[in-house]
Parts: structure tokens; C-alpha cells; sequence
């Protein structure tokens, strides 16, 4: 199918690597009108978008500042996707108090910055549909060295429920994907991060990463972005404040 985001105004985070570029792909595919951000703006070359720009999700005015050209250039967003998040490892003797305020504030609060500015424009217009990216590690299954960041993808689900409760009547939908894992430049990081904590090699970290995945494969970011399209779409109409797993089977 083609045309199924046809004009809509969306704003993705993160969008430069990963499960937020292939959103942007998706989207731009589907006739949407993109605006793609990502901290570090060189990496949305090569994204034919409306407009890309760097954005610190972790700063109020920077996302304000967005929020406010995207209303002046474009009418305001039809659709907000929130992409930007960090992966900590570690137990909870493994989380110091900085990594705990840094992972709510990039998981979470970016969240609450980008939705209390973009969805103002959306109850203008009585129709927006926001997509969160959440985690199968989250109120929904534990997983090991995932404290801190399994309790900010629980408040991601959180978050997600109660925006959709409060502006059901008003036109709005907000829903969460919660991937397992998910093949992207950030698992490789975390690869090899476990590779040198444990003096295996890269191959074998891999693996075991694998293993986990009762389907026996990793995950890609382009079967994450086919459920997006559907949130976001207008096909997803009557479906509201849910969490839907691409894990692969992981929380079975």
C-alpha cells in the first residue's frame, strides 16, 4: 500500500540511525511530510524530509522552539513519534543516581517535552496520533542488567495510557511499541559492550543475544517501522493507549 500517511505533518525523534530512520523511511514512503530530528543532524543525510533539524530532546526550549516552527511552517504535527532513548546496563547496584536521572530524563521526560509541545496543534485540529517507543523490557517482562531502563520504558506504557485517556474525546490516539531486540547501531554498541565485560568475542556477545529470541533471530527496524505506519495511520483509528510487542516472542 502506498499514500496511507499521504500530507501528514509528522515529527520523528532520534531519526537519524536505527529504529527512527527506518520510521522516517517508512513514513516518507507513505507520502507523509516529514520532519526528522536527531541530536547529531549529520545523521539524517540522505532522508528526503520536509525539514531536518537537530534537537536536544532533553532541552524544554529546544523542543518548544521546534514545536513553534513546525506551527508556523507546516499548520502543526498530525503525528508526533518519539524515538529518542538510551539503553543503561546494569542491576540496580549498577545505577547510580546520575544514571538514573539521565535515563528518566532521556526515555521519559523527552517524552512529556515533545508531547506538551506538539499536541496543542493536534487538539486544534481534533485529530493526531502519537507513537511511542517503549520496550518489551518494561512493565511487561523483566530482563537481566535492565533495571533503570526497564522502569523507564514501564513509565513510557505509563505515560502513553494516561495521554490517551485524558484526550480520547478530542480527537487524539496514543500508543507505544514495545520492540525485543532489535538489530540497530545501538545493539552493537551494547555487543560490544558485553563482549569486553565478559572477554568474549564480538560473535559469541552476539549470539547470546540472540539466544534470548525464542524465534531464534534478531529483530529489524523496518518490521518496527510497518507497526508504526499502522499506528500512526488512520487504518488504526479506533485503537488507543495499547503497548504492542515486536519482540520476536521474547515476553512469552
Amino acid at each position: 500500500m502506498t499514500g496511507r500517511l499521504q500530507d501528514k505533518v509528522t515529527v520523528i525523534t532520534a531519526a537519524g540511525q536505527g529504529i527512527g530512520r527506518a520510521i522516517a523511511e517508512a513514513f516518507i514512503a507513505e507520502g507523509a511530510k516529514v520532519i526528522a530530528t536527531d541530536l547529531d543532524a549529520g545523521k539524517l543525510k540522505g532522508l528526503q524530509v520536509a525539514k531536518a533539524s537537530s534537537l536536544d530532546v532533553r532541552s524544554t526550549e529546544a523542543v518548544n522552539a521546534l514545536a513553534q516552527t513546525v506551527t508556523k511552517d507546516f499548520g502543526g504535527a498530525d503525528i508526533l513519534v518519539n524515538c529518542a532513548g538510551f539503553v543503561h546496563n546494569g542491576t540496580v547496584l549498577q545505577c547510580s543516581e546520575a544514571d538514573w536521572d539521565f535515563s528518566f530524563d532521556l526515555n521519559v521526560k523527552s517524552m512529556h517535552r515533545t508531547i506538551n509541545a506538539f499536541l496543542p496543534e493536534m487538539l486544534k485540529k481534533q485529530h493526531g496520533s502519537i507513537v511511542n517507543i517503549s520496550s518489551a523490557a518494561s512493565s511487561i517482562t523483566g530482563l537481566p542488567n535492565r533495571y533503570v531502563y526497564g522502569a523507564t520504558k514501564a513509565a513510557v506504557i505509563g505515560l502513553t495510557k494516561a495521554v490517551a485517556a485524558d484526550f480520547i474525546r478530542q480527537g487524539i490516539r496514543c500508543n507505544a511499541i514495545c520492540p525485543g531486540t532489535i538489530e540497530s547501531p545501538s545493539l552493537e554498541g551494547r555487543i560490544e559492550a558485553v563482549a569486553q565485560s565478559t572477554k568474549q568475542s564480538n560473535d559469541t556477545a552476539r549470539q547470546s543475544f540472540i539466544d534470548r529470541q525464542p524465534m531464534g533471530r534478531l529483530g529489524t527496524a523496518k518490521e518496527v517501522a510497518a507497526l508504526a505506519v499502522f499506528l500512526a495511520s488512520d487504518e488504526a483509528s479506533y485503537i488507543t493507549g495499547q503497548p504492542y510487542l515486536v519482540d520476536g516472542g521474547l515476553a512469552l
